[in-house]
């Protein structure tokens, strides 16, 4: 495809085959619902498809999180900026983290979520299990868990952390190379463009994805466990608005004058593919390349999404506060403040590299419980017909938390560009659903400015050989 002789038809076609295929998605959620609801063993049945789905997303995951930050690093001069950047987002991340807790606190008090019910054999065997499965992993074992058995083994060994810490190492030893690590770069990219564009096949089996997933829950879950159980869904899924709209929404508008419904407008199918999958980490790969697309560096991309996806738990720290509180109304024995606030912070520690994976939050609930209230642990199984519809609205906060935190930091660190962000989501510059990446807009034009750079630098390289030629012809005088 010419970019030159199609310049003005060119975005409008991506953008009509990518309608298509997020109207087949919507489509296909409601399908999955219907079916769901009158035939549940049969769509109980479909979960593996669902899984299949989210499990080629995720392979493409740690490719996409290692291309995007060796070369958002390895193409800056300085890694005091990369260090900056790192050190703001993990203080906004506590800062932020702390805001969830005490809503959920606020919220969860004045609910009373869990009055009435009460806990039989079988709920608490179920609470048992959920502990059981969680473990109990210390701080160090953490930590240890970061640094992968190889260099290579941290593509495949299924931890972002791990993938992060190698891609920082490599990015700062290509700055270190100087011009000697340029030819590496360039490689980088090239991987960059096809690990995006697999992504971008892959994303036309959505439809069928979020079919079978949306009709798996339904069916297993039914509509007895959500009349049962409404009190602690609304309040959490109000929670959770209150903390999107209101706390995020007024920060970035008071720091950036950005409207928070134009942000998430523009992540809107990401949010689509969210829902359908109970899974934040299904939109990670694309939420890094829109949040490029949007006018944000390349290395505030690289560093502040994939440490935000197992820090910034925004969703999961309001699910585990409310979800505690339910557990202990229900079992009779409420929480005092000091209780409240030692249980989730400690809860809130244990949660971090769990985001993204589905029922990760009911696992770190049963397995904060065992380590610091194990007579609450029976509660846990309350709960476990509800969690995935509950694990949905974890992922949408977690991810539109992730979403506006790199907005946030872009802008503090200079690495925001607001014309361009402002272009991107009004939809004056499209974003590229079949190769995700802005580098193959206009190419001729980046050719162009590749060319006219090289040539300043050559020009800048004669003059210094002249400079020493002179200095030279005088010294021998």
């Amino acid at each position: 495809m010419s970019s030159s002789t199609t310049a003005g038809q060119a975005p409008v076609r991506r953008k009509a085959r990518t309608h298509f295929l997020y109207i087949a998605v919507i489509i296909a959620v409601a399908l999955g619902i219907a079916v769901g609801i009158l035939a549940p063993s049969f769509a109980v049945e479909l979960e593996p498809i669902g899984k299949a789905f989210v499990a080629l997303i995720k392979m493409m995951i740690q490719p996409v999180i290692f291309c995007t930050i060796v070369l958002g690093v390895g193409s800056i001069r300085s890694a005091a900026q990369v260090g900056k950047v790192g050190g703001l987002a993990l203080a906004y991340f506590i800062t932020m983290s702390t805001f969830a807790l005490g809503i959920g606190l606020v919220v969860g008090n004045l609910v009373h979520p869990g009055e009435g019910l009460r806990v039989n054999d079988s709920v608490a065997a179920s609470g048992a299990e959920y502990a059981e499965k969680a473990g109990h992993a210390t701080t160090a074992d953490f930590l240890l868990s970061i640094i992968p058995t190889s260099l290579v083994s941290s593509l495949t060994s299924g931890s972002v952390l791990q993938t992060l810490f190698v891609a920082l190492l490599v990015g700062f030893a290509l700055q270190a190379m100087g011009r000697a690590g340029e030819p590496i770069l360039t490689g980088v990219g090239h991987v960059q463009r096809l690990v995006f564009r697999v992504l971008a096949m892959i994303m036309w089996a959505a439809p069928i994805g979020a079919f079978a997933a949306i009709a798996a829950v339904v069916g297993a879950t039914g509509a007895g466990a959500l009349k049962s159980l409404a009190v602690l869904m609304l309040g959490f899924y109000a929670t959770c608005a209150i903390f999107v709209f209101v706390v995020l929404g007024t920060l970035l508008k008071v720091t950036t004058g950005i409207n928070i419904f134009t942000l998430l407008k523009y992540l809107g199918r990401e949010f689509l593919l969210i829902v359908s999958t109970s899974s934040s980490e299904s939109a990670l790969p694309r939420l890094i390349a829109k949040m490029e697309h949007a006018g944000v560096d390349k290395p505030t991309v690289g560093v502040v999404v994939p440490t935000g996806y197992s820090f910034n738990l925004d969703g999961t720290a309001i699910y585990l506060t409310m979800a505690s509180l339910f557990i202990a109304s229900a079992l009779g024995d409420p929480l005092s403040i000091g209780e409240q606030v030692s249980l989730l912070l400690f809860m809130m520690i244990a949660s971090k590299g769990a985001a993204g994976v589905t029922g990760a939050g009911l696992a770190t609930l049963a397995g904060g419980l065992s380590s610091h209230r194990p007579e609450m642990v029976d509660g846990v199984g309350l709960i476990v017909g509800i969690d995935r519809f509950m694990s949905e609205a974890r992922a949408v906060t977690n991810f539109a938390g992730n979403a506006v935190a790199t907005v946030l930091i872009g802008h503090w660190t200079g690495g925001f560009d607001r014309e361009k962000f402002d272009a991107a989501v009004s939809g004056r510059l499209p974003f590229d659903e079949e190769t995700m990446l802005d580098d193959d807009h206009g190419h001729g034009a980046a050719d162009h400015d590749e060319a006219v750079a090289a040539n300043a630098k050559a020009d800048h390289q004669v003059a210094l050989s002249k400079d020493a030629a002179t200095d030279e012809r005088l010294a021998a005088r």
